[in-house]
């Protein structure tokens, strides 16, 4: 397991940044306070900034696991990566909602817009249509964000899986190596086994060759004793 171990440390990062991100919203929810605080704007930087930390830390966070040579580990890591989005798309959201607020309070549409006059209910109406441009405008920007953001998720799985098949090709290449190599073994094996056949039949030709010499030799004396 001392292969997630870098990865532990990635996701108590990853907490002490989302932490840091709902302390930042806390005083910026709609639903609890009825105007922003006089730091909104400095809260929302930081709130922006903690959250790209945390984007790209979960970016580490999703190699790491993909990195993990055990299956049930790496299907562990994957899990918590998936949590890790999941609560990142919620403080993305809790993030344009406190965005929003402090806007529309920012145009003087905290309040009733309508319960004024008509130059008042006019330029209401106007500063509401200037704030939904906005919104337009940053939801386009935001798509645009998860694009690139998507584009580079793929790019690095797109280079991973090309690692692994390196990988997998040195695997192959080295098993062809061995492959040739007992087959150069096999071959010498061949080569000497058909050597010694050879120098048996040798052998056995020779020692046929003497044994029919001393045969002959031998009737010789016995036709010579005989004769004699």
């Amino acid at each position: 397991m001392s292969s997630s171990v870098p990865f532990e440390r990635y996701d108590e990062e990853f907490l002490s940044l989302t932490e840091q991100v709902t302390s930042k919203l806390r005083s910026l929810d709609p639903s609890t306070v009825a105007a922003p605080p006089t730091t909104a704007e400095a809260d929302l930087k930081m709130a922006h900034n903690l959250l790209l930390q945390a984007d790209d830390l979960l970016k580490q966070m999703g190699l790491e696991a993909r990195g993990v040579e055990d299956a049930g580990t790496k299907r562990d890591l994957l899990g918590k990566v998936r949590v890790c989005k999941t609560r990142l798309a919620n403080l993305r959201d809790d993030y344009e909602a406190a965005k929003g607020f402090v806007e529309r309070d920012s145009l003087g549409l905290g309040g009733d817009v309508e319960s004024g006059g008509g130059r008042r209910g006019i330029g209401g109406s106007g500063k509401e249509r200037l704030l939904s441009n906005t919104d337009s405008l940053r939801s386009q920007s935001d798509t645009l964000a998860n694009a690139r953001s998507i584009m580079a998720e793929t790019e690095g799985v797109a280079l991973e899986i090309t690692e692994e098949l390196g990988r997998h090709r040195e695997t192959i290449t080295s098993a062809h190596g061995r492959v040739r190599q007992v087959t150069g073994m096999t071959n010498r094996a061949r080569r000497i086994v058909q050597s010694m056949s050879r120098r048996e039949v040798q052998q056995k030709l020779i020692l046929y060759g003497v044994a029919g010499t001393i045969a002959i030799v031998f009737l010789m004396l016995l036709y010579g004793m005989f004769r004699a």
